[in-house]
């Protein structure tokens, strides 16, 4: 117990703080720490180290070498620096290292040296250059913030979003601020600036002069400050040796500590723990290390080398050229087990000297405990101590570790290739495998897409055989990142196991391979999908190409003249005439006809029509439309003859109207020519004549000749008049096959009956039997009745 609190330092009465070693750095450095511009991402990220040759006049010539190592010291990255000078690097949250040059470009790298993407802060920039830069985070995104030599400011708050606020001017303000820090209130990201005894707040529409509450009276400059990880605590370091701590909305005091040391500090940083009371700065000189809070004591620690601060969520990452240690608040929890005379459950706990075993036996005897808590924590635990590893180099505490989620540090040790143990892990937790093994599967795919001294044979191969057909792996996005590599055989190859036809097309026709990706979209059945093909095939081949490649693909011909019918009219003649498709450019004609205004042109798309359908020895069809110019060339003489429409009349509509307006000479030649047979020239003029009830008329008519209808539509067309006086007059010149239907029409039921009996027909006598009624037509029911039982008696 001693042995585990000797490294415990208090802080007044009610903390203490632990710095203990996270490794022991083997990264052999040729330098010194201030040689070098450093970066070190939070939540036990990476460190970039560039050597700084532009500080030093002789050696300005010497290209720098970029290092990015783990948190442990083994190497992930090595680079020749071969762009402009830098002032700053910075970690976004996505561990992307930014480079911040001095003409105020920023270059952006991956955590293996990998370059992503290069942005610039501006022309502004750009012409008064980059005095000073940060590079900050908050729940938008990460930011970088630059000053200029103008001393002026320009902001970002998202990277990956670039929108550059500049920042109002400060009044009177002709050299640097002796210090500068990003606070972020209310959502918005504000710079705060010292300038001598003066502090300024600057946000997007006014610089305000603060003041912080209760600070030591004699201050003629601020030389350091420090916001806390959570934006919501500030500290200053005044030039009499004074910190002041407080509120980062500047409104509230915590505490003020004298160090008594004038000389401004190297770093300054929070060290604090989520739900904690205790409020504690940690101030970096060359050789010394002060732990500050509200205590009139501080804790000092002796530096031996160089070294660099790391603020983290629930405490400080101190790493130097031989060591990475961390120094935190000890927990209250801690406490309590290790305290002298604690009677804690804890500390009874630890004297059994077995604490697991302990725990998991002693849980046995409480009642209602549930025991999903203890597992789940002890799968924390076991996660945590993997990546801690030397190899992993990743030391998250466990509340660092709860707020990065482990969706986050599954990311990151994909970043890190470190696929297996990101596998083991999902596994160990039990992940839904769509999030977890699928996911890392996928990435690895991506990265394996990557090596370009594996044959595209090998590297599908080893894919498909790894991935099979895991759910939530999209092998057109591994495809995507092959083709972005520059391997579009190796991207075929993989579309080939994508089983979503919508996934392969559009890949296939970023990568000019159109004419698969038609057929991929055939197969797969889906009409939006061919069409999506074709128009993209339409621009990208001439005419002549796309044509000759839509005759290879029955299915997507005929869907492309689909949609031409309805859109493209032109290209679809085209089509017809290139296939020599007589036939269909036939019909094409006669419905381009209709579109004519003038009775010319017209005509002549039907002459063109006709002369396709001889074409495709379609007799039929080219007489029809021949007869259709015809009756056209006929209805225009008789709109200029009669003074009436005709035009669009069909050939029966133009013979009845012809009737109907009394020229029934006229109606009978047109008959004549148009070779209208008799029997239908007939129903015409019996049908008009009735519509007219020109009664005389339709007499004469039906006595003209014999009718090749018979008379029986006559009674019909009377009877549908309501004219039972005139269809009497044809009932009677009805044949004796229809006779009993023509009285039953118009109503002679008794005389319907005589025929019936006369004809000795079963049939017409039950017809007759139905329409017979009760009460009038009883004599002529029992006369058939007794008919009935004549004919069966013999």
């Amino acid at each position: 117990m001693d042995c585990y609190t000797a490294n415990w330092n208090p802080l007044g009465e009610s903390a203490f703080y632990r710095k203990y070693e996270l490794y022991s750095m083997d990264w052999d450095l040729k330098e010194e720490l201030r040689d070098y511009l450093v970066a070190a991402a939070p939540y036990g990220g990476p460190i970039a180290l560039l050597r700084n040759p532009w500080q030093k006049e002789k050696a300005a010539s010497i290209r720098p070498v970029l290092e990015i190592y783990s948190a442990s010291g083994m190497p992930l990255a090595s680079l020749l620096w071969k762009s402009g000078p830098v002032v700053s690097l910075g970690w976004s949250a996505e561990e992307e290292l930014l480079c911040v040059q001095e003409d105020g470009v920023v270059l952006v790298y991956g955590l293996h040296g990998d370059f992503r993407r290069h942005f610039s802060m501006g022309n502004e920039v750009l012409q008064n250059r980059v005095l000073d830069a940060r590079i900050f985070h908050t729940e938008f995104g990460s930011g970088v913030a630059i000053l200029t030599g103008a001393h002026r400011f320009t902001l970002s708050a998202n990277v990956g979003d670039l929108k550059l606020r500049r920042m109002p001017e400060v009044p009177g303000l002709q050299s640097a601020p002796s210090c500068w820090t990003i606070l972020c209130q209310d959502r918005v990201a504000q710079i705060l600036l010292a300038v001598g005894p003066d502090l300024y707040l600057l946000d997007h529409a006014a610089c305000s002069a603060v003041t912080p509450p209760g600070l030591a009276p004699g201050v003629s400059s601020f030389l350091q400050m420090a916001v806390s990880f959570t934006y919501r605590h500030l500290a200053l370091f005044t030039d009499t040796g004074c910190i002041w701590m407080g509120t980062a909305s500047l409104k509230e005091k915590l505490c003020e500590f004298n160090c008594n040391i004038r000389a401004p500090p190297k770093q300054m940083v929070w060290c604090s723990r989520p739900r904690s009371k205790e409020r504690a700065v940690v101030v970096a000189w060359e050789r010394r290390l002060m732990v500050v809070g509200d205590a009139p004591e501080s804790i000092q620690f002796v530096l031996d080398e160089d070294s660099y601060l790391v603020p983290e969520l629930d405490g400080v990452r101190i790493f130097s050229r031989s060591t990475h240690e961390f120094l935190h608040e000890v927990p209250v929890a801690s406490e309590e087990i290790f305290k002298i005379a604690s009677m804690a459950p804890g500390a009874l706990l630890l004297e059994a000297q077995k604490e697991y075993e302990a725990a998991s036996f002693g849980k046995c005897f409480l009642d209602r405990f549930p025991p999903d808590s203890f597992v789940r924590m002890c799968q924390d635990l076991r996660v945590l101590n993997a990546i801690r590893d030397y190899h992993i180099g990743i030391p998250l505490t466990y509340s660092q570790y709860k707020q990065l989620t482990i969706q986050v540090l599954l990311d990151r040790l994909v970043l890190r290739r470190l696929y297996p143990l990101a596998i083991q892990i999902c596994e160990y937790l039990r992940l839904p495998e769509v999030q977890g093994v699928s996911r890392i599967l996928a990435h690895w795919a991506c990265y394996k897409v990557q090596q370009k001294d594996v044959s595209d044979e090998d590297v599908a191969r080893a894919i498909n055989q790894k991935l099979g057909d895991t759910p939530g792996v999209s092998y057109s996005d591994i495809a995507a990142r092959a083709y972005g590599c520059g391997r579009t055989e190796l991207a075929i190859k993989l579309l080939e196991y994508e089983p979503r036809s919508g996934e392969q097309v559009p890949l296939l026709l970023k990568m000019k391979r159109s004419k698969l990706a038609l057929s991929k979209a055939i197969e797969s059945g889906d009409t939006d999908l061919v069409f999506t093909v074709l128009l993209h095939l339409k621009n990208e081949l001439n005419r002549g190409d796309f044509f000759m490649t839509l005759r290879n693909q029955p299915m997507a011909l005929s869907l492309y003249r689909q949609f031409c019918k309805h859109q493209e009219l032109e290209t679809l003649k085209d089509l017809y005439n290139q296939d020599d498709n007589h036939q269909e450019l036939g019909s094409f004609h006669i419905r381009a006809s209709y579109a004519e205004e003038r009775i010319e042109g017209r005509v002549a798309a039907l002459q063109t029509a006709a002369d396709a359908f001889y074409k495709a020895k379609n007799e039929f069809a080219a007489k029809a439309t021949e007869d259709q110019m015809r009756l056209l060339r006929l209805q225009r003489r008789l709109e200029e003859e009669l003074g009436r429409q005709f035009l669009d009349l069909s050939l029966h509509d133009t013979v009845t109207t012809l009737i109907l307006d009394g020229h029934n000479k006229r109606a009978e030649q047109l008959a004549r020519d148009f070779r209208i047979p008799d029997k239908r020239l007939w129903w015409l003029k019996l049908t008009a004549l009735a519509d007219l009830e020109d009664w005389e008329e339709l007499e004469k008519f039906s006595k003209s000749k014999k009718s090749p209808i018979g008379y029986l539509p006559f009674v019909e067309i009377c009877m549908k008049q309501h004219n039972k006086y005139e269809a009497k007059k044809y009932a009677s010149r009805v044949g004796p096959e229809q006779k009993v239907k023509a009285l039953l029409l118009v109503g002679d039921v008794a005389q319907a009956a005589d025929v019936a009996i006369e004809r000795r027909n079963e049939a017409e006598l039950s017809l007759v039997l139905s329409h017979c009624t009760g009460a009038t037509d009883g004599a002529t029911a029992d006369k058939i009745q007794r008919a009935r039982a004549q004919a069966q008696k013999k």
